[in-house]
């Protein structure tokens, strides 16, 4: 082989390898940042994960929200009409957060409570995740509970 050809041929070669170890890098960097969405129902069944870092979504139950005075640390229970889930987020909860109301938390299981390490409340009145809202509304048609008008999923870009 000609050693012209033979040193195009080399870095042809190490070339397709830097690309594959840079997609390879890039891959494994977006895989440790992902967070899927589960119900509380889908976490008690398991199919969260033991130790992933994952979304938490449904509504905030009533009379669930705990907070002792000069405390940081926040107890509530998040419901998604099947099962409940109880809750601990240390830190400033978004002003919109309330019982009653749509809520993600980005956090890890720790025993039976969902430890989160942020929460996401809904921005106003007309809006839920669509994830949430698709979710809880299989667990409606499965306890055979009427939709209500005012619960309808919108899209937040056109808000």
């Amino acid at each position: 082989m000609n050693p012209t050809r033979k040193r195009r041929l080399w870095l042809v070669l190490a070339l397709v390898v830097a690309a594959g170890i840079a997609t390879a890098l890039v891959a494994l960097a977006l895989q440790r940042n992902v967070a899927y969405l589960y119900t509380p129902s889908e976490v008690l069944k398991g199919e969260a994960g033991a130790h992933a870092r994952f979304r938490l979504g449904g509504m905030v139950a009533a009379n669930s929200f705990q907070r002792a005075p000069g405390s940081m640390e926040a107890h509530f229970v998040v419901d998604d009409g099947d099962a409940r889930l109880p809750v601990v987020y240390t830190g400033i909860l978004p002003d919109l957060f309330r019982e009653k109301q749509a809520v993600i938390a980005t956090g890890r299981m720790r025993g039976g409570t969902f430890v989160a390490e942020e929460v996401l409340a809904k921005h106003d009145e007309a809006y839920m995740p669509k994830e949430v809202a698709d979710k809880m509304g299989k667990a409606h048609r499965k306890h055979d509970v009427p939709p209500a008008a005012d619960a309808q999923p919108t899209d937040q870009a056109t808000q």
